[in-house]
């Protein structure tokens, strides 16, 4: 049986959200994207097509929501800025990341952008939440990092500080 908890899974573009939504989708977990909760809500703006991305304004869905329950996980990396149970911060190395980003097509501009996130672990200055842990999807096979989420999760959030530093590599 699955706890009922609701999980954001946030990361930069590239470090493995949606794939890991799709194994917590096959271990049984409902997954939504933010994407899909904003539009449900009518909070999903254009296209912007200068950022090329739609805007989602991420207060008045959180606000809209109140507090999310689960079993979710929520995918997006806009999530960890929802009432949820728990935060997941998926991490990538910046010159794996970038390789990922290239391979996507993005834009010099917008690679750019995420490993400069990416390197300074910005998602960690966004959270006020205690339940959060990183989880490294550099070179580490996505059903081995759902599993040690998973765990995570049946531990009851076991306390995980940040320890990822780009910085020092």
């Amino acid at each position: 049986m699955l706890p009922s908890t609701s999980v954001a899974i946030t990361g930069a573009p590239g470090t493995g959200k949606t794939s890991i939504a799709e194994l917590a989708k096959l271990s049984g977990w409902d997954v939504i994207s933010v994407e899909t909760l904003a539009k449900k809500h009518g909070l999903l703006g254009p296209l912007d097509l200068e950022e090329q991305a739609k805007e989602i304004d991420i207060e008045t869905l959180s606000t809209t929501l109140g507090s999310i329950k689960g079993p979710l996980i929520i995918d997006g990396h806009l999530s960890h800025h929802l009432e949820v149970d728990a935060i997941v911060i998926l991490r990538c190395n910046p010159s794996v990341l970038r390789e990922r980003l290239q391979q996507r097509s993005y834009p010099e501009w917008k690679i750019e952008s995420n490993l400069e996130w990416e390197l300074i672990g910005s998602s960690w200055s966004d959270i006020e939440q205690e339940n959060v842990a990183e989880f490294e999807t550099t070179s580490t096979e996505v059903n081995v990092v759902w599993s040690a989420i998973e765990d995570w999760i049946k531990e009851g959030y076991a306390s995980r500080k940040p320890f990822i530093d780009w910085m020092d590599d």
